[in-house]
């Protein structure tokens, strides 16, 4: 039955049933085949045309459920009338508070013990993330005197990096404490450039999504 479909609607299908999946079993216990069992006859040949792992299976869906995230966070950056500061605090909010997020906590993908998985990721970040929406805020702040530093690119890297890994407990295992006290070091290093963007609402929800992921790894 599935063999007929179009491949855009065999991707979605197989997208679909990993993602019910990864959130019903968690990713870590979620196997190739068991993605297999719950397509309705399509063959292991036919998702390895379109996949060639379980990790490329979950990159696709993360690029799928960001989409329309992106799309608000480059309206953030474009926004008129606000200083880099403003703008690269209202980036962190809007990237912590989107819906996706709590999904991705639950589904808890443990990075640190999947090479492949952990590459993709730095790959987005580093080649999608920095240059898209960290560097050209950054760029304004020092600009609009918002931001402090004379190398743009490789703040705007360390942000990237440092918000993305460190303080993520799926790489690192945190705890809701070692969370806290990351984000606090955070906190006093991006002071040190003019960028005061660790408040009490972004400190509660890094402990709600850790405890997501705490409860479901």
């Amino acid at each position: 039955m599935a063999r007929n479909k179009h491949p855009e609607e065999t991707v979605n299908l197989i997208l679909d049933v990993a993602f019910r999946l990864f959130m019903e079993k968690g990713y870590e216990h979620t196997s190739i085949q068991d993605i297999i069992d719950q397509l309705g006859g399509l063959s292991k040949g036919a998702i390895y045309h379109h996949f060639k792992s379980k990790e490329n299976i979950f990159d696709a869906l993360t690029s799928r459920m960001s989409e329309d995230s992106n799309r608000k966070l480059a309206v953030l950056r474009d926004q008129k009338g606000l200083s880099g500061e403003e703008k690269l605090k209202a980036i962190f909010k809007e990237s912590l508070n989107r819906p996706l997020q709590e999904d991705l906590f639950t589904v808890a993908p443990n990075f640190y013990n999947n090479p492949k998985l952990l590459n993709m990721f730095l790959h987005t970040i580093r080649e999608e993330s920095v240059p898209e929406y960290f560097l050209p805020i950054i760029r304004q702040g020092i600009a609009d005197g918002s931001i402090r530093t004379d190398y743009p690119e490789e703040l705007a890297e360390l942000i990237g990096l440092v918000a993305n890994t460190w303080l993520n407990p799926m790489i690192f295992d945190s705890t809701e404490e070692e969370s806290y006290r990351k984000l606090m070091v955070f906190g006093q290093m991006m002071a040190g450039f003019g960028i005061d963007v660790v408040d009490d609402e972004m400190t509660n929800r890094l402990k709600e999504l850790v405890s997501i992921y705490q409860k479901n790894k």
